[in-house]
């Protein structure tokens, strides 16, 4: 008694690839490849061939098995040997991801940018690198989209440039030591002058003096330039350059000004009155010059005590109020007109609850 063989119906093979798309001519070419094997061929990484594919075989259809027609190879690619065309889809063609891969590498990738624009960035106003945290958070805010056909570092310059139309970011000065004859000082000094570059140190000593400055990046191909016609040399003694230090507590009123609108007010009005009478928060009307160490908060355009009244400042109400106000484009308000300000925002909330 024979017995028949029984196969799965609907069985697909080679499902467990990566699969490199090239649509030639109307036609659809597929060429099935090891994981994470594509992107370290293109990148020159790896440079074995069969390490690359499952097999130099050309597809119409990876997922379903069915192989492409050599009419159709002929047309496309004026050539039905294999191996060319595989390297040609290879090179050419489009890697199909399934949706998590891609969530995982744009996520990774936006991760490098923002490193790569806190690398190269400070803060324009008080001289000192922002955070990763920080840059993540002000590349959402100008809607920026990961293009994953393109290197990280050339999208990093694109973000910086658009994050300096917006908020106080600038490239980090490069600091380098400028090395010519004697005779070419002059020279040297009035192209730094041209340049707006800073200017730390000189040392005028010996036959070829040497200068020390900190100026753009983006000058620093000029710059060789000059010190090759100059007869010089160039050493790049660094490639970021920010203050170092402890910070003072004015440093840190920017970023409590990127607190977004939508933060919820956990205190009541009268707790309100109360922080800010035992504080002892005094506008800017008030005799300052009698107080010592005073400093001021910009954003509520008052006077408070000392540093750690200032820090509780700006946990208060008040503030959080005035910084809602402030992304408005409207002007704060003093402590009687934020209380009186709030109180009418309570009495909308309790008419919300009733329908009448």
């Amino acid at each position: 008694m024979s017995k028949s063989l029984v196969q799965p119906i609907g069985q697909k093979r080679l499902t467990n690839v990566a699969i490199v798309r090239l649509k030639k001519h109307g036609v659809r070419f597929e060429i099935a490849c090891y994981k994470n094997k594509v992107l370290s061929w293109r990148s020159g990484v790896e440079k074995d061939l069969d390490e690359v594919l499952q097999s130099q075989t050309v597809y119409s259809n990876v997922s379903k098995g069915i192989l492409a027609k050599s009419k159709d190879l002929i047309a496309a690619f004026g050539t039905d040997d294999q191996s060319k065309i595989c390297l040609e889809i290879l090179d050419k063609g489009e890697l199909q991801v399934a949706g998590k891969e891609r969530e995982s590498q744009l996520s990774s990738q936006f991760r490098d940018i923002a490193t790569i624009v806190m690398q190269k960035t400070i803060n324009s106003e008080t001289q000192r690198p922002y955070t990763i945290s920080m840059i993540e958070r002000l590349m959402h805010e100008i809607h920026f989209a990961v293009d994953p056909n393109k290197s990280s570092k050339k999208q990093a310059l694109e973000v910086i440039r658009e994050l300096q139309k917006h908020f106080p970011i600038r490239r980090s000065p490069m600091r380098l030591r400028l090395i010519v004859p004697e005779k070419n000082i002059p020279t040297l000094m009035e192209k730094l002058n041209d340049w707006n570059a800073n200017v730390t140190s000189r040392d005028e000593s010996g036959s070829h003096p040497s200068v020390v400055c900190e100026m753009e990046p983006g000058l620093f191909r000029d710059c060789d330039a000059v010190m090759r016609n100059l007869q010089g040399r160039l050493e790049i003694l660094a490639v970021s350059v920010h203050v170092e230090g402890d910070a003072h507590v004015d440093d840190y009123e920017l970023m409590e000004e990127f607190v977004p609108s939508s933060t919820r007010e956990s205190d009541s009005v009268a707790q309100l009155g109360e922080k800010l009478h035992r504080h002892g928060i005094s506008a800017e009307n008030s005799s300052s010059e009698d107080q010592v160490k005073q400093n001021r908060c910009t954003t509520c355009d008052a006077v408070v005590g000392d540093a750690k009244q200032y820090r509780e400042h700006f946990k208060s109400e008040w503030h959080k109020h005035n910084l809602k106000r402030k992304t408005r484009q409207l002007p704060p308000l003093t402590a009687e007109e934020c209380l009186a300000d709030l109180e009418v925002g309570d009495s909308k909330a309790d008419l919300k609850e009733y329908s009448f």
